[in-house]
């Protein structure tokens, strides 16, 4: 979920693992549907995720995305007008660039004849640019759409309080002076307080870091288990990076600085070091820290997807098949609820759901639970914790990394799973190309 943690979570942002990936062994059996179009990743690319307020502080949103749309441009070589449609995700938006889609593409070169729109469903708003992109291709309206997202933290919009507004306004309508000084001299202290991207779902009025501790008690998920978790992920993905596995990450030379070329958030630790961090929201007992949360980060990614008919016709060897798509609603259990309906599970407090009987005979329709799958199978390459989590991006991360998981272990199957703002939950299955 994306709560926007900005008072209190600057050095320690949100969430325990949000997504995960998991990788089938190959078998004979493929997913396709006779009568259904087979749609293809065709490419996918992203800028490096960097911590937020590093090297990126002084870009904007639409100049992340454009270095992502001009990556791919790049890595596939496919005609500025041949695509028919783009679409971005993201979360907190630049109020300048409303439509950071059409302002990116602009910029990256895209013909103007192509719409382009921006999305936002909280952490899973560039999976639903995806599933946008997949529905009209599948539809039969377009044969190449670009999908991606991008969040810029370093930057965010902060407004005046409500009643400061409230005074700008009617200043900027008052027709006489009196009235503009009766205004001024109504101005208190107080309306000098900015109004910063809300700290809790406006719903619920809770945090993420709040909802995640109380899905930690409740399912009796320990300080010592997060922890180790993150540690695991650090560490997977400090390997990762170094065997050059993270082949999707495009170079970026930002303005007035070096060229960026890797996440600068990966950090492996140790588990004596993470005892010695307080808990970041429930105080003094909640288990969630800034050493298991994911943290704050600037970053934007891209993908092409096509009609598989059009991929082999301008000659793409395709990455993968994108399969199945849901969207549920359940709190945190958002990936829970998903991942049930396809193939498998979340981490911590979603996988202690799926071996839950009661869970899965409460909010399942199920007699029994469904069971663990074995933790060797996820986010072999690390993931949010680690990598970092812009939150608009993440999504066509995580279904780029799993085609190239796919290929490299030789699986056939991978599941990317995500929970998001608004109790919301977003799964699909990826097959591997037949090589």
């Amino acid at each position: 979920m994306a709560s926007m943690l900005l008072n209190s979570m600057r050095s320690c942002p949100v969430s325990p693992s949000w997504a995960v990936r998991l990788v089938q062994t190959k078998s004979k059996k493929t997913l396709a549907r006779p009568g259904v179009k087979n749609i293809v990743l065709v490419e996918g690319v992203r800028t490096p995720f960097l911590l937020s307020g590093t090297a990126y502080a002084d870009l904007m949103p639409h100049d992340l995305a454009r270095a992502a749309l001009q990556g791919l441009l790049n890595k596939t070589a496919i005609s500025k007008d041949a695509v028919d449609y783009i679409i971005y995700g993201t979360v907190i938006q630049e109020v300048k660039t409303s439509n950071v889609a059409r302002e990116a593409a602009l910029g990256a070169g895209f013909s103007d004849k192509i719409p382009a729109h921006t999305v936002t469903m909280a952490c899973i708003s560039s999976n639903q640019a995806m599933t946008s992109a997949v529905g009209l291709i599948a539809a039969g309206q377009c044969d190449a759409v670009v999908a991606g997202g991008v969040e810029f933290m370093s930057d965010v919009p902060i407004r005046h309080s409500r009643k400061m507004r409230k005074t700008m306004l009617s200043l900027n309508k008052a027709k006489t002076l009196g009235q503009r000084l009766s205004l001024i001299g109504s101005i208190r202290m107080a309306h000098l307080s900015p109004e910063l991207p809300a700290v809790a779902e406006f719903s619920t009025a809770e945090t993420m870091g709040h909802s995640a501790d109380r899905l930690a008690a409740a399912f009796g998920v320990s300080r010592v288990e997060q922890d180790e978790f993150a540690l695991r992920s650090h560490s997977l993905a400090k390997k990762a990076q170094d065997a050059g596995l993270l082949e999707d990450i495009i170079s970026f030379k930002v303005p007035g600085r070096d060229i960026v070329s890797k996440d600068n958030g990966i950090r492996p630790s140790s588990m004596e070091q993470m005892a010695k961090l307080k808990p970041a929201f429930v105080k003094p007992h909640g288990t969630v820290t800034a050493a298991n949360s994911s943290f704050l980060t600037d970053g934007a990614s891209a993908v092409l997807i096509m009609s598989e008919e059009k991929a082999l016709a301008m000659g793409y060897k395709p990455k993968a098949y994108l399969r199945y798509r849901t969207h549920l609603c359940w709190s945190l259990f958002g990936n829970a609820k998903s991942v049930l309906r396809l193939v498998c599970g979340q981490i911590m407090a979603n996988l202690k759901a799926m071996d839950s009987d009661w869970f899965a005979q409460t909010y399942m329709g199920r007699k029994s639970k469904v069971g663990v799958p074995p933790m060797e199978k996820f986010n072999l390459w690390g993931g949010s914790l680690s990598l970092g989590h812009p939150f608009g991006a993440t999504g066509c991360r995580l279904v780029t990394t799993v085609a190239h998981r796919l290929k490299k272990e030789g699986g056939q199957y991978g599941l990317v799973a995500a929970c998001a703002a608004g109790g919301q939950g977003h799964a699909m299955v990826i097959e591997a190309y037949p090589q």
